[in-house]
């Protein structure tokens, strides 16, 4: 007959949890987009071992545009994602119930943008009246244009746009064939640059510096997952504030972090990327007094209302289907000194 031994089960079970607690917990992540500048922090949270520290096996995955982590989420394919509010609104009224929200706001301001050329007669909202604007249909920046219209009172009905594609978006401005496009702040006006075209040479039309109170993309989170992982969740977001605040203190060292997975990457491109997304987008004012994460109920309110000018909601919108501030660590770490 086998008489088990008690030291020795309890050091087996002692062995094999100690085993189990540093095991990180493999933890997928959906990005918006392509590995670019405004990226590397989360790169550099992974070679910090900020994720690490966190119990945290990060691996961050590209996407293809503002929709394209939200149903990856929704579905539990991931956890968390990168992802317009925006765009989640939309989701969330389209598939009521789907268990996906945001959990941490990342950009304060959104850098959905009007570019112009100077040369071109495009310097100030106004000016797009009797000019070209290059929008693709799919474009984030474009489906807000309305709200940009008419908090500047422009009359849409004296602009021709040109339904371009995003590939020539940025040639067409380029070569002078649109007056004007829609796109993002950080993304548009470096590849313009890159095409010629110098920023000093460039008009650029941020939004969210015209009166479109919207927020930009955000963390967002699986429901269930987090409701089942609070603390895995909180440490994500407390370990992403700390890669954002090392790319600000050293940006450079970021986009180290970035052409390890983008060697094709052009570093002071990308750096130059980074820091106009930093500038523009994430260290705000409100982020200065507040710090990360968080979001002003009044301006949410608001920008539900403007949003109806371009979507028309089935479901009442409420901003606590949106976003969720409970996952977000209460100990002061999401402040940036």
């Amino acid at each position: 007959m086998f008489h088990p031994n008690p030291p020795l089960i309890a050091a087996t079970l002692i062995g094999f949890s100690a085993t189990l607690a540093q095991a990180d917990t493999k933890f997928p992540f959906a990005l918006d987009w392509k590995f670019e500048g405004p990226s590397a922090p989360y790169f550099l949270a992974v070679d910090d071992g900020f994720y690490t520290d966190a119990g945290l096996d990060v691996e961050i995955s590209e996407g293809k545009g503002s929709l394209d982590a939200i149903p990856k989420v929704a579905t539990g394919a991931y956890p968390v994602g990168f992802a317009d509010i925006n765009s989640l609104m939309k989701f969330l009224d389209q598939n009521p119930g789907a268990p996906v929200t945001a959990v941490m706001m990342v950009y304060d301001k959104p850098p959905f943008a009007v570019v112009g050329r100077k040369d071109l007669g495009v310097n100030t909202p106004k000016d797009l009246e009797g000019k070209v604007l290059g929008a693709p249909p799919p474009d984030g920046a474009w489906a807000q244009f309305p709200i940009f219209a008419a908090e500047t009172g422009l009359d849409m009905d004296k602009i021709t746009v040109d339904p371009v594609g995003f590939p020539v978006r940025e040639p067409m401005l380029a070569q002078g064939k649109v007056d004007a496009i829609a796109g993002f702040s950080f993304s548009s006006t470096l590849n313009l640059k890159r095409l010629g075209v110098p920023l000093d040479q460039q008009s650029v039309l941020l939004m969210a510096d015209y009166g479109v109170a919207l927020y930009g993309n955000a963390i967002i989170v699986n429901t269930d997952y987090a409701k089942a992982h609070p603390d895995e969740i909180t440490g994500f977001i407390e370990a992403t504030a700390q890669g954002w605040k090392a790319a600000i203190a050293d940006p450079g060292k970021a986009v180290d972090a970035l052409i390890k997975r983008n060697p094709a990457a052009d570093k002071a491109l990308e750096t130059e990327r980074l820091q106009m997304a930093i500038d523009a987008n994430v260290l705000t004012d409100f982020v200065k007094e507040n710090g990360m994460g968080s979001i002003d109920p009044a301006r949410m309110d608001k920008a539900i209302e403007q949003t109806k000018l371009v979507y028309d909601f089935t479901h009442t919108p409420d901003a606590a289907l949106y976003f969720d501030s409970t996952y977000l660590p209460k100990d002061g770490s999401l402040k940036i000194d």
